[in-house]
Formats: C-alpha cells, sequence, structure tokens
C-alpha cells in the first residue's frame, strides 16, 4: 500500500450539492483512505458541492429542458477549465458520450439496481387502488407503469428524493418510484415497510441505476492509477455493456429505454426494454453471454451493442421517430 503517492496535492471533488449525490462521494472518500491513509488528513479531499442547470430547473421534466446532461455539464466545465481533479456522478445521469478529454476513472461496487415503489399505504403496484396517482419524470417508469397499470394517472414529479417523499408524505401523490440504490445510501431504512421492490426484469432499470462514477481528465496519469484502485472491474464491465447498449439506440431522455446486465459466473446477461410512452408498445430483448477475463470490457462494449441491435430489428418501422414526436407532443 503506497500511503501518498499524489505527495500532498490536494483533491477538489466536483459534485451536484443534494443529500443522495454528497452521500455518494462519502463513498469515494472512504474507499480512496481505505487505500490511501494520508489522504484523511484534513483539506486533502476537498468537496466543492456545485449547482448544475439540472438542479436549478425543477419545474419541468429533463425532455424538456435538454436531457440529463444539465445534470453534469457544469461539473464536467469544471474539470476541463482543471478547478476539479475528479468529479462523482450517478452514472445513471452520464450521456452516453464525455466530452473529449474525460474518461470515467472508475467505477465503484454496483449498488441494488431495482426501482421500488414508496405508497403511504405500502401497496405492490399491482394493488394500488383503481385510479391511483403515481408521480415520476421519468419515460421509462411512465411507459412501463402505463403498460402494467393503465388505470392509474402518471404525473411528473421532480425533485431529490427529500422532495418527492415529501410530496407522498403531504397526500399530493398516491405513490411514487425511486431507485433502491439512492434510499440505501441515505440509509432510508426506516421506510421498508413502505416499499416494494419491483421486479428488474418488468420494470427494467435505467442504464447504469446504482453505479456510482469518478470522472477524471484521461490525462492526469498518477489520479488515473489511484482511482483504479477502488474500481470494481465487474461492475465497470456491466455499465460498459448497458452503456453502449444505449449509445447504440438512443443516449438521450427522450425514449423510455432501460437495461441492466448481471454475472451469471463468467457469463453476463442484459435485460433491456424499450416502449413507447403511452405504454401500448413494449418491447424486450434479453441475452447472455460468456466474456473473457483478458478482455472484459472490450467483451461488454461488443456484448451491448449486439444486444442494441437486436432489440432495434424488433421495432416496427418508424417506431424510434414516433416516440421522438409523442413525447414532443406531450412537452
Amino acid at each position: 500500500m503506497v500511503d501518498d503517492p499524489l505527495k500532498g496535492r490536494i483533491i477538489r471533488i466536483g459534485t451536484r450539492g443534494s443529500p443522495l449525490a454528497l452521500a455518494q462521494v462519502d463513498e469515494v472518500r472512504r474507499r480512496l483512505i481505505t487505500f490511501f491513509p494520508a489522504l484523511a488528513a484534513p483539506g486533502r479531499l476537498l468537496t466543492v458541492p456545485i449547482m448544475t442547470t439540472g438542479d436549478q430547473i425543477q419545474d419541468r421534466t429533463l425532455v424538456e429542458v435538454g436531457g440529463k446532461g444539465l445534470f453534469t455539464k457544469e461539473i464536467e466545465e469544471g474539470l476541463l477549465d482543471r478547478q476539479l481533479d475528479i468529479a462523482v456522478h450517478s452514472m445513471k445521469d452520464m450521456p452516453s458520450v464525455l466530452p473529449d478529454g474525460l474518461i470515467i476513472g472508475a467505477i465503484l461496487p454496483r449498488e441494488d439496481v431495482r426501482d421500488v415503489l414508496i405508497s403511504c399505504d405500502g401497496h405492490d403496484l399491482v394493488n394500488l387502488p383503481d385510479g391511483a396517482v403515481i408521480g415520476t419524470s421519468s419515460l421509462r417508469r411512465q411507459s412501463l407503469i402505463r403498460a402494467m397499470r393503465p388505470d392509474c394517472r402518471v404525473v411528473p414529479l421532480r425533485g431529490n428524493v427529500g422532495t418527492r417523499l415529501y410530496k407522498l408524505e403531504q397526500g399530493l401523490i398516491d405513490a411514487t418510484i425511486l431507485a433502491a440504490a439512492g434510499l440505501n445510501r441515505l440509509g432510508r431504512t426506516d421506510m421498508m415497510h413502505q416499499l416494494r421492490f419491483l421486479d428488474p426484469e418488468i420494470m427494467v432499470p435505467a442504464v447504469a441505476q446504482g453505479a456510482i462514477g469518478v470522472e477524471i481528465h484521461q490525462d492526469d496519469v498518477i489520479l488515473c492509477q489511484l482511482l483504479s484502485s477502488i474500481s470494481c472491474q465487474f461492475s465497470t464491465a456491466e455499465i460498459e455493456a448497458e452503456r453502449a447498449f444505449l449509445a447504440v439506440l438512443d443516449g438521450s431522455c427522450r425514449t423510455p429505454i432501460g437495461g441492466f446486465a448481471r454475472w451469471y459466473g463468467d457469463q453476463l446477461r442484459l435485460n433491456t426494454v424499450m416502449a413507447h410512452p403511452n405504454g401500448e408498445q413494449i418491447f424486450r430483448f434479453c441475452a447472455q453471454i460468456a466474456i473473457k477475463p483478458a478482455e472484459m470490457m472490450q467483451d461488454a462494449r461488443n456484448f451491448g451493442q449486439d444486444v442494441a441491435k437486436n432489440l432495434r430489428d424488433q421495432l416496427p418501422t418508424g417506431f424510434m421517430e414516433l416516440i421522438h414526436v409523442t413525447t414532443q407532443k406531450a412537452i
């Protein structure tokens, strides 16, 4: 174990300022200090909260204001300007293509990928009352809810985890759907009686859900080597497959799309879904392949691309264009 390969250098960590984002930074800090104890000294790891455009605009959906890249733009600008050394992100917020010069230097061991339904009465999705109001701004969740419960009313719901739970407690909605990973990282075990975990093969999660990524300049060699110590190669391969899948089909937030990869021994399985926003058409594709350890990342990327092409082959002619037109009309 090398105590301080950075020789006293201060590491400025860019992040969003929400409680969940700060909890993710704390996880990165703990793992770095475990490998490099000198970084525990006061001031060595400096957290720099940044208000992103996505955080500032809360009265419109991401589709309306430009997509999930709005949660990373200002942070990445800080990296590019060398005002930050690393940035900590929820990988599901990351666009398919990174700015030139930036790379993902580490993917931490992945948390629970599942979505959870939360209602004050602890109902699962099947047993919610007829006409229940479910709050979510995710097109993927909206579409899959409408497919499973067409009688329910889905309404947009933005804000951090605390804001969404407050609206539920105030009776403004009957239920909401959140990522299990976020609740786990925030320590919301007090809510277990209200949570109903959703089958990820049916309510297919967002691409890269549950994964924390650390973004960095590709030319910062020493810091890249340091970050490799906290990266999980198996979680990284999952994310590589999922993001490659997404990049082939649609890298924006304008398409109801999901995908999650999971290991079965040396086999990587990828479940995927694409839906029409009204939930009337759902297309799924699942495949599994052996991954060679020596070529794990490239094999995972190739696999994700192949799965995307197989799913795309199922789609009716003009389906992608129809989705985008439907989404635009809904704005």
